[in-house]
């Protein structure tokens, strides 16, 4: 077996493990306050402390991603989600259930991930092979979604027979079990240059990062797009993704079945999209015009959803909702890993990152307490309706149409806006344990 598939192999050991604990407290966290309060209040407030903290640390995850031992941050990461995870199963059997205690994990575990992400989509391009990014990417999405469905049993089953603490024990066991398998991952070194002894310490060399990281985004249009489409995709997608448990348990039912299939067949719909891009995905070239496309499918989707009025049509709905959302960020996820420069490529996932928990939170924050005023299914119509006026208008701009009738070749690492001011360059990649091409490619860009 080649190197880079021995190593990839065991990165995306670890990330399922962790991914299918993170999922089963997510659902069984979700599940117990929707049907405890049945309030879009409180799902709002689960969001906002489930993802904020995220954003915020993202600005010193991106810029610890390209300056530390990414292996040693998802080691880092894992670690702390047990022990919060821990904490909260404790509180639990000692009795203390207040939404506080609930409000307070999510919180920490939100943090950790802003440390987890940027470093983990920043190490994958260099463990692979440019041209098996989109197949590992959609193998990742693929394992993620396989998780989503399985996890939904076990965090019913769970939730009814034996409550709460257990679900909460077995993520404390998946995080330990990835911190396993990340210890036989090749160390991927980022050493600092001479530039960034000059630069500032503490806070304010992450206030300085993320000054370059942005202005690294606003220097290249394709990043730029790819960017403000993302972005766009996450405040739209936040009513079908947090808001359908609470029109199950409203309009169909507040039973742990329901709320199961619910989310089963989200994560199908998912594993659907993931398991094409891993079969295809390294034919398909022209990965933007994918984006828009499933960007508009998902909208037009999701106003079908808000007006399904059987059970069995909003599930089919569910799953079609779903392969759109993810026909878009497997695709866009590959853009950036082909496209960012790999000294720059934790601070732009770091980016990413934030774009994803403000705008979702934001999106929340409007629509959860809305939620508690006006029907769920008017909110997905909306939504879906705003999805693709919005699309619409960004079409509206010469340079994205531009990007899109590009041929794929067109915009090629080589020809990103390279930094005007040395101090910009603040990082070398030495991978002395992966694959010489990344190394190469990292002195070639650098």
């Amino acid at each position: 077996m080649p190197a880079w598939k021995r190593n990839i192999s065991i990165f995306l050991a670890g990330q399922s493990a962790t991914t299918l604990g993170s999922m089963l407290v997510s659902f069984a966290v979700m599940w117990h306050l929707t049907l405890r309060t049945q309030s879009g209040a409180v799902m709002m407030a689960v969001i906002v402390f489930g993802m904020m903290p995220q954003a915020l640390v993202s600005l010193y995850g991106g810029s610890w991603a390209d300056r530390y031992n990414r292996k040693a941050l998802l080691i880092g990461a894992n670690v702390g989600t047990a022990v919060s995870t821990l904490t909260l199963a404790l509180m639990l059997h000692a009795g203390i259930e207040a939404l506080w205690v609930f409000y307070l994990t999510m919180a920490v575990r939100s943090a950790l991930q802003g440390v987890l992400q940027p470093a983990a989509n920043a190490i994958i391009p260099g463990l692979v092979p440019t041209g098996q990014l989109m197949r590992i990417n959609g193998i990742s999405e693929s394992i993620g979604s396989a998780a989503m469905l399985i996890a939904p049993l076990f965090a019913g089953a769970f939730y009814e027979n034996i409550g709460l603490v257990p679900i909460f024990l077995v993520d404390v066991g998946a995080s330990l079990a990835a911190v396993l398998f990340l210890a036989f991952l090749p160390t991927v070194r980022v050493v600092a240059d001479d530039a960034d002894a000059e630069q500032p310490a503490g806070g304010l060399r992450v206030l300085c990062d993320l000054r370059v990281g942005l202005r690294y985004v606003a220097r290249h249009q394709t990043v730029r797009w790819l960017m403000l489409v993302y972005a766009v995709a996450m405040a739209m997608a936040a009513a079908p993704a947090f808001l359908t448990p609470l029109m199950m348990a409203r309009t169909f039912g507040p039973d742990v079945w329901r709320l199961t299939a619910n989310e089963m067949f989200w994560a199908a719909g998912s594993l659907l999209a993931g398991l094409t891009m891993a079969a295809i995905g390294h034919r398909l070239k022209r990965h933007l015009r994918i984006i828009v496309g499933a960007l508009v499918l998902t909208g037009v989707l999701t106003i079908a959803l808000g007006l399904a009025g059987n059970m069995w049509l909003y599930l089919a709905l569910v799953f079609a909702v779903a392969t759109a959302f993810s026909a878009i960020t497997i695709p866009e996820f590959t853009m950036l890993q082909q496209t960012v420069d790999p000294t720059m490529m934790g601070r732009v996932f770091g980016l990413v990152s934030i774009i994803t928990s403000v705008s979702m939170s934001l999106a929340m924050g409007v629509m959860g307490p809305l939620a508690d005023h006006v029907s769920v299914e008017s909110l997905l119509v909306v939504s879906g309706a705003l999805l693709v006026v919005v699309i619409a208008g960004l079409l509206g701009f010469r340079s994205l149409r531009s990007l899109l009738a590009a041929q794929p070749s067109s915009v090629p690492r080589e020809d990103l806006a390279r930094p005007q001011h040395p101090h910009d360059a603040q990082v070398a990649v030495r991978d002395d344990d992966v694959r010489p091409a990344a190394r190469h490619e990292a002195a070639h860009v650098a």
